[in-house]
Formats: C-alpha cells, sequence, structure tokens
C-alpha cells in the first residue's frame, strides 16, 4: 500500500499545480479573445504554419499541407500528452491501483457511470439537433484540475478518496482514448496504417523480449507511429498511447545489484589515500569513473518506463497543457446573451457534467457498495462519496479536446459548446469544494 500512496501523493502534487496553471492559461485566453486590441492577433496567431522540413519532407504535415500552429497543439502536443496518459495507465495496470480487480473495480465501477449517464442526458436533450454528434464531451474528467481542487483542502481529503478520485479520472482518460480512437477516425489509408501496425509489433517485441532500454529508440519510432497515423485518418493522439504501452517497466538491474555497485564505488574512494574527502580539488580520471558507474548505475535501476514519465510530467502540466488551454478556451463573448449559456449544446453540456457526471458516478458507486461488491474508499462516507462525484464534472481539458474534434473550426457550435463546458466545470468545481468542505473532518488526516 505504500507504493500506492506514495504514487497517490505524488500524482496529486504534479496535477494540481498543473491545474493552477490551466486555470491561469485559460483566463488569458479569455481576455486575449474578447479585448479588441489583442482578439485580431490572439484568432490570426492559431492559423500561422508549422514546418520541421528536410527537402520536401515536413514532418509537421497532413496529406501534404503544412500543419496550422492550433492543429500542431491539437494533434502533436496533445500526442504528448496522451503517450504520458499512456504510460500512467501501464503503470497503474501494473503496479498501482488497476494492478488488482478488487482495488480497481470501485473506480472503474464510478468512471463507466460518469461516462455513460452523461452521455443519455446529453443525447436526451439534443436528440435531432446540429449538435447531437458532441455527445461525447461530458463523459471526461480533469484529473488537474479536479486534483487541484481536493489540494486546497489539504490533508483533510483521505488519501481513500484521493486515489479514487485519481483511478476514475485515469479509466476516464481511458474512455476518452477509445472513444476519440472509435468515433474521431476518417477516410483510412491502410498502406500507411499497416506501416505504423508493423513498427507498434517491433516496438512491442523489443520492448517485451528484446529487453531494449534506451528511451531515444521508442521516442524516434514513435514520431514515426504518430506521422503514420496523422495521414493514415486515424486520430495521431492515439498513436502517443499505442507507444506509451510498449516502453518497457522493467529496469535493467535489480535495486540489489544498484547497491552493489554504489558500495563498491564509494569503498573505492574510502580507501584511496589520495582523496580528500574534505577538500573540493577536482576529481581525478578514475574518480571520475567511480561516480560514473554509480551514475549509471542509477538510470539502469530506474525502468524507461518511469523515467519517462516523471520526466514528462513538467513539460506536460507547465507547457502541454497550458498551451492547449490557452489555445483552445477563448471563447468570444461578444454578441452572446444569458439565454446562449442556457439554451442548445451549451445546456446540454452543463447538465451532462455537473447532473450526468454526478448522477452516474454517485449511483453506480452506490449499488455495488449497497450491495456488498466493492467496499467504501478508506476514509469515505456517502455525503464525502457525493462531493467527490460532484468533483468528477470538471471536464476541462479532455471535453475541449472532443469538442474540437465535433464541430469544426471557428464556428459558433464550437464557441457555445466551450462555453458549456467552461461553466459546467466551474459549476461542478464549486459544488464539489464545498460540499467536501461542509463534508470533511476538521482536523488533518494521517495519510501515512
Amino acid at each position: 500500500m505504500a507504493e500506492v500512496f506514495y504514487s497517490a501523493r505524488k500524482t496529486l502534487k504534479h496535477l494540481a499545480s498543473g491545474g493552477n496553471m490551466l486555470m491561469i492559461a485559460t483566463l488569458f485566453a479569455l481576455i486575449a479573445v474578447n479585448v479588441p486590441a489583442t482578439h485580431d492577433l490572439y484568432t490570426w496567431l492559431w492559423s500561422n504554419e508549422v514546418r520541421l522540413q528536410i527537402g520536401s519532407f515536413n514532418l509537421f504535415s497532413h496529406d501534404g499541407h503544412p500543419m496550422s500552429l492550433a492543429a500542431f497543439i491539437n494533434d502533436a502536443l496533445m500526442a504528448v500528452f496522451f503517450f504520458s496518459v499512456g504510460l500512467e495507465i501501464k503503470r497503474e495496470v501494473l503496479v498501482g491501483e488497476l494492478s488488482s480487480f478488487r482495488k480497481a473495480l470501485l473506480p472503474i465501477i464510478g468512471a463507466c457511470g460518469g461516462m455513460i449517464v452523461p452521455v443519455l442526458i446529453y443525447f436526451a436533450l439534443a436528440n435531432g439537433s446540429e449538435y447531437v454528434d458532441g455527445m461525447a464531451i461530458p463523459m471526461a474528467t480533469d484529473i488537474a484540475f479536479s486534483l487541484g481542487v481536493l489540494s486546497m483542502l489539504g490533508n483533510r481529503v483521505p488519501i481513500g478518496l484521493k486515489i479514487f478520485l485519481t483511478t476514475l479520472a485515469v479509466v476516464d482518460d481511458i474512455g476518452g482514448i477509445l472513444v476519440i480512437a472509435i468515433f474521431y477516425t476518417g477516410n483510412i489509408n491502410f498502406g500507411m496504417l499497416i506501416a505504423a501496425a508493423v513498427i507498434l509489433a517491433l516496438l512491442a517485441v523489443c520492448g517485451a523480449w528484446l529487453k531494449i532500454q534506451s528511451k531515444m529508440f521508442y521516442i524516434v519510432f514513435g514520431l514515426a507511429v504518430w506521422f503514420l497515423f496523422l495521414n493514415a485518418g486515424i486520430h495521431p493522439t492515439i498513436a502517443g498511447v499505442l507507444v506509451a504501452f510498449c516502453v518497457p517497466a522493467v529496469p535493467v538491474h535489480a535495486p540489489s545489484g544498484f547497491i552493489k555497485t554504489i558500495k563498491e564505488n564509494i569503498a573505492h574512494f574510502a580507501n584511496d589515500e589520495e582523496v580528500d574527502l574534505e577538500s573540493r580539488s577536482i576529481l581525478g580520471k578514475q574518480q571520475m569513473d567511480w561516480l560514473k558507474q554509480i551514475e549509471s548505475a542509477s538510470d539502469k535501476v530506474i525502468s524507461p518506463l518511469q523515467d519517462l514519465e516523471d520526466s514528462l510530467h513538467p513539460l506536460v502540466n507547465y507547457f502541454i497543457l497550458p498551451l492547449f488551454a490557452f489555445a483552445n478556451a477563448g471563447i468570444f463573448f461578444g454578441g452572446m446573451s444569458i439565454a446562449d449559456a442556457v439554451s442548445g449544446v451549451s445546456l446540454a453540456i452543463i447538465c451532462g457534467l455537473v447532473l450526468g457526471k454526478f448522477l452516474g458516478i454517485f449511483s453506480f458507486s452506490w449499488f455495488f457498495i449497497k450491495t456488498k461488491i466493492v467496499p467504501m474508499p478508506e476514509g469515505g462516507n456517502w455525503p464525502r462519496m457525493a462531493a467527490v462525484s460532484m468533483l468528477g464534472g470538471i471536464g476541462f481539458t479532455v471535453s475541449i479536446f472532443i469538442a474540437t474534434l465535433s464541430f469544426a473550426e471557428g464556428s459558433q457550435l464550437l464557441n457555445d459548446a466551450k462555453l458549456g463546458i467552461l461553466l459546467g466545470s466551474i459549476i461542478a468545481g464549486i459544488l464539489g469544494y464545498f460540499l467536501l468542505k461542509l463534508t470533511l473532518p476538521k482536523e488533518p488526516q494521517d495519510q501515512e
């Protein structure tokens, strides 16, 4: 359990901070698109072309056409985000909350309810309309924002509830990935798809059987898979997830071998009469070799999966997701009325996020806990479960991502959908926060 608690605390710290960056980026986007002095600059910026070209070959091209900056962010940088999500999912399956059926069952059940009910509510409101294709928008839970709200209450939140919400959001991500893969696929170029499948098979063999540990190996071939998916008609973010599943989770050396290497090389320092341990003199060549052996052993005791996941967290949380929010959360309020927020696609999304996610997560969890199929999370009770279920309605990042796939770029439908996502996420976040504040113990909880 110590590994699970450490993982949950680490994820909470990273993503809570990332949530703050998302909020700042969203605020800047709203200001930039609605202030007359910056409106044209903001809209013009995302239409600029992005190239990484050698001769006539441009890596950032789709069907021979250069990607716009907006497409680069949504199709290339977000593939890195989904690569990070894929690494997290694989780790959770191997050693985390998804590693055993009993531990994973309640968050999986809650996530299924939190995906099914919002879609049904959205469909009931949108059936027969021009925006019915956006029914997958309210099914997502934004892990950064939802854990950011939890972090505002510190150690008053029991670890069991943190693990439940974190794992639920991971399962939600799996659902979102499947939806993108199945429903947002264009005309298939089978030649490129077969080439991508061959490279993926090669990566899987190299990771599982040949034990190739080089992170650069998976990154380079992962780029090739991404480019082939992009031009094969499969959404390229799926490439990030599939490549992540191929990255080895087993290190070169066991910890015992690492400790042995450290002891041997430290012993060299202790036994070398020429070494003055108190001085700050330049090290000799042999002394440098001893330290390099320790450094090399350190690299080989951490699996490529864990190393990549840890390295990508700052890039994803402090650059990619805030940039995505800044590029996509620019909701233009000009000509809008209050009625626009409580009608059409905006209303369907708000109802899906606020009512659908709450009812889905809470009712499915309630049934399976009441029937004693799964236990209540540690430190949880029904009022607290209701509060956490409400936080599941914060759908921001992945919801906006699915909205950009559902509706035409620059359309009023997309603008209204983003408004619904923003308002629904704010309402769910505020309600969830105050429900938690009322139901949590007044004193901090022991998290060990």
